[in-house]
């Protein structure tokens, strides 16, 4: 009884101190968010304005506002997701059901979680080489959406195969059983529950294209542009380039510095503001479950 009333008390602190652990960790990290948050607030709230939102930059940039950069930061991203997101599920569909484990398979997953450790600067260089040089795309909105979609993609395949693997097995059989075929029980039963778990990934790939600025500056992103994109082959400005511009290359930099402040707020407000809207879709979605 001795011994097995020690064991229950060591149990019991090594869980105490585990438990402690992981909630100092959250703490810390919630407080850097919290600093980096308050820290942009108040640099950054002096510089928004009605005038800063709508209006392109002016005098060398240290005046006038964000708009086409706003414009810019929204269509890359969601362009991107609107190309990575349907590519990604339908590659997670053929790995997780119709692909036969091996080898092959192994390697594939293999390549896509190295993927999705590759530097955003290596993906910036090769759609420089790949889709601005090679197919004569030019610094444009399609090269930088088709460089970001192959960014994000590696985030995206992975959780919609995860997705794709929290459907019971019981849902398929069931649906083979009453008679469907592979493919309406993939599209008619283990889509529509796996989608939710596959919206973690588009808001994950929907979070880094728009705050990326390396993968963009060497393929869509330009210095100036003051008036709004025409077509998808138009170069465009982007809030994260932007902000990258203002702190390194302006003309006169200490005066930029509160519209530096202000861009960067006004990015993580675009970026919180888009991910909100998918986490309330996929809310409506798990409801509907």
């Amino acid at each position: 009884m001795e011994i097995s009333s020690t064991l229950v008390r060591r149990r019991k602190f090594a869980q105490w101190s585990m438990w402690n652990v992981f909630r100092g960790a959250s703490l810390v990290n919630a407080a850097a968010l919290g600093l980096i948050c308050v820290f942009l607030l108040v640099n950054g709230l002096p510089a928004i304005s009605w005038e800063f939102l709508t209006q392109p930059p002016r005098d060398s940039m240290t005046a006038g506002g964000i708009m086409p950069c706003i414009v810019g930061t929204v269509i890359l991203s969601v362009g991107a997701m609107l190309v990575a997101f349907p590519l990604g599920v339908c590659a997670a569909i053929f790995l997780n059901e119709y692909a036969r484990p091996g080898l092959t398979v192994r390697i594939i997953r293999l390549g896509i979680a190295n993927l999705a450790g590759v530097p955003s600067v290596v993906f910036g260089l090769f759609g420089l080489a790949f889709f601005v040089t090679f197919f004569g795309m030019g610094v444009s909105i399609l090269s930088g959406v088709l460089t970001l979609t192959i960014l994000v993609l590696p985030v995206i395949i992975g959780t919609a195969e995860e997705a794709l693997k929290s459907v019971p097995n019981t849902y398929r059989e069931a649906s083979l059983g009453l008679g469907a075929t592979k493919w309406q029980t993939i599209r008619l039963v283990v889509l529509p529950a796996a989608l939710p778990g596959m919206l973690t990934g588009a808001i994950l790939g929907l979070s880094r294209a728009a705050g990326e600025t390396a993968a963009i500056m060497f393929t869509a992103a330009v210095y100036y542009a003051p008036q709004l994109p025409k077509s998808i082959f138009s170069d465009v400005m982007a809030l994260p380039y932007h902000i990258y511009v203002l702190a390194t290359a302006g003309t006169d930099i200490e005066k930029t510095r509160p519209l530096q402040y202000g861009t960067a707020l006004v990015l993580i407000a675009l970026v919180l503001g888009m991910n909100l809207i998918a986490i309330i879709y996929r809310a409506k979605l798990q409801k509907k479950r």
